[in-house]
């Protein structure tokens, strides 16, 4: 897991950075660079946030593997729906909430956007135009909203007031219809919708230190007050009788929180808490990401062994032992525990990317390009895995190929500048029209406009 420095934007700038996308296309992202990854791309935490989310796509009659529900580094207390396929939540948010239910009253909140159509009405809609070419869609908007604040300010610096507010009173209107149907969603999985009544509690607890200064009006959503009355009805109907079992829910609920929490705070803290968590598994899990994170390797892996002998066929910590033995200098180590995670989950691709590091890092190359190709074709909005896979190409000789995964790397990353650079360098070394000679294009077209 990694844990970028992504800074905080407002409302406004996300909106400006959705105007940028819808206008230039799915891949143009921004003037001015990101600083880090804007997506945390962990698995066990995406899992999790599947495992919490389930009950609530199964009341909505939603295909679960329609849509998937990401994390943006990022300390403010946001979700957003950026398109009909991706969740993002804020980190922030996550280690704000106390219960499963909190999470699943967002989650449920957010998907109501998705089927309600709210996105399809919308003039900023994001349209996946021309040839994708598998660059992600996901780490695109999270990289512009990270890294670009005043990239779309040119675009809608014509905007008049009178039009703005016009927009974000659409907006009210759809925030309040998406709270009733997460309530409808909430009931009908056995889950409290008091729960959302809760979040927004402490969405009304921010917006008090600035109360004298809101202006209702120039809010994306209703005020937190006005929607907490709008659930009371939710609440009161609520049949607690029909309550789901919630161990399941509550269990990977503290498990990505700790997770989470780990990486992102002081391993200080993380051992104070650890000490706090009742869970013995939980508790070794913290103190297995602080010891590494110090570092402490042996104290780390002792940890972790304890961690696997009470789950010995979790993948994902076979997948935590890889990062940590490769983090460790333990190459060899590293590749076996990477590969046993791939073993016992397939499906988990961005495993597979780091499967094909750690291959890489022990010098079977060839491994590393097989693994790491195949992990593309899946999750393409991985910039460590474009960049673990260039590295590979380079050393086989395909240094065209190389370029232009490069420029795809840049690019996903907001640098247009590097991205052009390394795409006019695949074009000269690509046979023209070839796979790689078009997907050098696109980045050149996608970066045009870029300054």
């Amino acid at each position: 897991m990694t844990s970028p420095d992504a800074p905080r934007r407002g409302a406004g700038q996300v909106l400006a950075a959705l105007a940028l996308l819808s206008l230039f296309g799915l891949f143009l992202l921004a003037a001015a660079p990101v600083r880090a990854q804007a997506l945390l791309r962990d698995p066990d935490i995406e899992h999790a946030l599947r495992q919490i989310a389930a009950p609530v796509f199964q009341a909505a009659g939603v295909n679960q593997s329609s849509i998937r529900i990401l994390v943006v580094s990022d300390d403010s207390l946001n979700a957003f729906v950026a398109d009909g396929q991706h969740i993002l939540i804020h980190s922030g948010l996550l280690l704000r909430f106390d219960t499963a239910a909190q999470l699943q009253g967002v989650i449920a909140h957010e998907l109501a956007h998705i089927t309600q159509g709210h996105l399809a009405r919308r003039p900023l809609n994001m349209q996946a135009g021309g040839r994708l070419t598998g660059l992600g869609i996901a780490l695109a908007i999270a990289a512009a909203i990270a890294g670009a604040p005043d990239a779309g300010v040119g675009i809608v610096a014509g905007t008049t007031n009178t039009a703005m507010r016009s927009f974000f009173v659409h907006t009210r209107a759809e925030e309040s219809g998406a709270d009733q149907t997460a309530a409808r969603y909430m009931t009908s999985a056995g889950i409290d919708p008091r729960a959302m009544m809760e979040v927004l509690e402490i969405f009304r607890g921010q917006e008090a230190l600035s109360a004298g200064r809101i202006d209702p009006y120039a809010l994306t959503h209703p005020l937190s007050a006005e929607r907490i009355r709008g659930l009371e009805g939710h609440a009161t109907a609520y049949d607690a009788s029909r309550a789901r079992a919630r161990a399941e829910d509550d269990y990977w609920f503290q498990r990505m929180k700790i997770k989470l929490s780990a990486f992102l705070r002081t391993p200080p803290y993380t051992l104070r808490q650890a000490e706090r968590i009742d869970n013995p598994e939980l508790a070794a899990l913290a103190r297995a990401i602080a010891h590494h994170r110090t570092p402490k390797p042996a104290e780390a892996r002792a940890e972790m062994e304890r961690l696997m002998a009470m789950r010995p066929d979790d993948p994902y910590y076979y997948e935590l032992k890889g990062q940590i033995l490769l983090e460790s200098r333990d190459v060899k180590g590293a590749a076996a525990a990477y590969g046993r995670a791939v073993q016992l989950a397939p499906r988990e691709y961005v495993i597979l990317a780091d499967l094909g590091r750690a291959q890489l890092a022990s010098g079977d190359v060839q491994a590393a390009y097989d693994t790491l190709s195949r992990a593309r074709l899946h999750d393409a909005a991985n910039p460590r895995l474009l960049r673990d896979l260039a590295m590979a190409e380079a050393r086989l000789g395909m240094q065209g190929q190389a370029s232009v995964t490069t420029a795809e790397r840049f690019l996903l990353m907001g640098q247009p500048s590097d991205a052009r650079l390394h795409a006019e360098r695949a074009l000269g070394a690509l046979p023209q029209g070839s796979t790689g000679w078009l997907r050098a294009q696109d980045v050149l077209s996608a970066t045009k406009d870029a300054r």
